[in-house]
């Protein structure tokens, strides 16, 4: 079906990357980066070239668009989703993608901050021999997580108005904001996205299709200190800072961290520490794929905090857990059809099927709980949130065939 079809999702994909919408976790405002609606604007110019109805942003950032059903069927509505944002762990600013023709193996010496690459410690790019590999220049992130998602989406909408002999039902693309500071649906309106099943393109291995992600508490410990002027502070001072460190200090060294675990193993991870004498703050997240032992991770820090401070009598501490999101598995084992389906898009697309799960969370997590069950698509994206960040233009097409493909399983199907 792709015989001689030139896609457009690489040079989409360079133009987006190149765009920063870095999000910002300390911002209280949506979204937490004007800039990233940068990206959105052009997206809707974009998408109204394609030709698409219903496209617009809203003023939270969303991206909305439709692909209008040509079918006679009555086909479910069914939604593509990515995210726009990029994360903070590195910059995104001033993005200079570099393609790898024809990549030989090896390591990738890139040309700023004498950054390589390395083979050796990136197995699956050693896999990719051959493959065209896009990467940044060594002194930022590429944004690949998740603009590979984004061009791959776009390009599969021009595929399917540029063929309308393919049949598919109500088609409904969402782009989105700070996915990556876990608020990325926040204020999404539901109504107004108007889907019944879903699909993040977020993955990242050739084949990769996960529709088991973490369950996710936000913990914040709040200690208060008492504050004295050090030259006279002997026997009355009580250091917030010192107590939070002791707190730190105490979490197990061999287990329950993300250095320490694997597979379905949960954790709890310090994220942020700040504060002076009087006061100090400690951001934890709280991760398992068994939503129950949650509460038993919140426990274990609550006796950790308890242990602690009770040799510190004047002063006092709390321990604040939000929830963030659930394993989309509660939800999507309520409908296997949505994971066979993109099973069976990824076959026709030439790739074996890889289920796999996810050690953290998508859109798709939050969404799959707000109504619209939603496993997550490979979209070639790998090495994220750092400077070696790559993608296989390759995998990215084999990603748009599978968008294309899904579409018709769910028509054929209907």
């Amino acid at each position: 079906m792709f015989t001689n079809y030139k896609y457009t999702v690489t040079e989409r994909f360079l133009r987006y990357v190149q765009i920063d919408t870095q999000s910002d976790p300390l911002s209280k405002s949506f979204p937490s980066t004007e800039k990233q609606k940068d990206l959105g604007r052009l997206l809707v110019q974009e998408l109204h070239e394609i030709g698409l109805s219903d496209v617009e942003m809203d003023e939270h950032g969303y991206v909305f668009a439709t692909i209008p059903s040509n079918t006679s069927k009555d086909v479910p509505v069914i939604c593509f989703c990515s995210h726009m944002d990029t994360s903070s762990d590195c910059s995104g600013t001033g993005v200079k993608p570099i393609i790898h023709m024809h990549y030989d193996g090896g390591d990738i010496e890139l040309p700023e901050d004498n950054t390589v690459i390395k083979a050796a410690l990136h197995p699956y790019l050693a896999s990719k021999k051959g493959d065209d590999i896009i990467t940044a220049a060594g002194n930022t992130l590429l944004g690949a997580d998740d603009k590979a998602g984004v061009a791959e989406i776009m390009d599969a909408a021009y595929y399917l108005v540029a063929h309308p002999e393919i049949k598919h039902g109500t088609i409904r693309i969402l782009f989105t904001p700070d996915e990556e500071v876990g608020r990325g649906v926040e204020k999404l309106d539901m109504k107004k996205l108007g889907a019944s099943f879903g699909y993040t393109m977020d993955g990242g291995e050739l084949g990769s299709l996960e529709d088991e992600s973490f369950s996710a508490d936000a913990a914040k410990i709040v200690i208060d200190g008492v504050s004295v002027h050090p030259g006279t502070a002997k026997d009355k001072l009580v250091s917030a800072i010192k107590i939070a460190s002791e707190i730190i200090d105490a979490l197990p060294k061999d287990s329950l961290s993300p250095e320490t675990t694997e597979g379905r193993q949960g954790f709890i991870h310090p994220v942020r520490v700040s504060g002076i004498v009087e006061q100090a703050e400690i951001d934890f997240i709280l991760r398992d794929f068994v939503t129950a032992k949650l509460r038993d991770h919140a426990e274990f820090l609550q006796n950790i905090l308890d242990q602690v401070m009770a040799k510190y009598p004047a002063a006092s501490a709390k321990l604040t857990v939000t929830e963030q999101y659930r394993n989309m598995k509660e939800v999507l084992n309520l409908h296997p059809q949505v994971t066979a389906y993109a099973e069976e898009a990824i076959r026709r697309a030439g790739v074996e099927p890889l289920k796999m799960i996810i050690r953290g969370g998508t859109d798709g997590s939050r969404l799959s709980f707000m109504g619209l069950p939603c496993p997550n698509i490979f979209t070639g994206e790998m090495a994220l949130h750092g400077k070696s960040e790559y993608v296989s233009i390759q995998d990215m097409q084999k990603a748009v065939q599978t968008i294309v493909y899904l579409a018709q399983v769910w028509e054929e199907k209907a």
